[in-house]
């Protein structure tokens, strides 16, 4: 059984999500918060799979929550509902500790999907939101007249990123490739600067737009 914990400010907005997510026998529904404060409360106190955070809430919002919650509940996947579709939402989200970020007008179908990816430690991203990615990643690299820089990734740094893209850290990494950590540690590093990236934000995010998130 995946316990949820579901954070909006909207009752109309926790009853569709309770209703959807109650076609689902193998989901438990353990509390509602109407505010982030509230829902980080509820979050250290219930200790569920999932909280399902709204972006905008009054007193704390749900990147806010959603911070405090991934230090006090470090196993707790947050999964963020969203009305922004900008890349700039989605970085803030991912930097903030979600694991899954939902467009709210397209979130009913991929719901239930979403929530038991991240509760099994995989990244989710509405299917709309994926293929906004992509295409600004085809645009980027036909703009610039460079080649994708994924192309100059040895066999095992792709490894790497792809682990690194599923929030496994580097010593989880070296158990799962049977390397040192020192090699892990250095792969990391040579992938991070071959693709222009600086933080494990930024290494989801250009998973994203690769399809690498499977």
């Amino acid at each position: 059984m995946i316990r949820v914990l579901v954070a909006d400010d909207h009752g109309v907005v926790r009853k569709g999500l309770r209703l959807v997510l109650s076609e689902d026998p193998g989901l438990e529904i353990v509390g509602e918060a109407c505010d982030g404060e509230q829902a980080v409360a509820m979050a250290e106190t219930l200790a569920p799979a999932v909280v399902i955070l709204d972006v905008a809430m009054p007193k704390r919002n749900g990147l806010q929550a959603a911070a405090l919650i991934t230090r006090s509940c470090p196993h707790t996947a947050i999964l963020m509902l969203s009305m922004y579709s900008d890349e700039e939402y989605l970085l803030r989200a991912i930097s903030a500790g979600a694991k899954g970020y939902l467009l709210k007008d397209s979130a009913e179908p991929d719901l239930i999907a979403a929530v038991r990816a991240v509760a099994a430690g995989k990244p989710f991203f509405t299917p709309v939101l994926n293929e906004a990615l992509v295409a600004s990643y085809v645009r980027k690299i036909q703009t610039d007249g460079l080649g994708d820089p994924y192309d100059a990734l040895t066999e095992r740094e792709k490894e790497v990123l792809q682990l690194l893209a599923h929030a496994k850290t580097s010593k989880e990494i070296a158990a799962q490739l049977q390397l040192s950590l020192h090699t892990v540690e250095t792969h990391r590093t040579n992938l991070m600067q071959k693709l222009g990236l600086h933080s494990a934000a930024e290494v989801v995010l250009y998973a994203a737009r690769k399809k690498l998130l499977v």
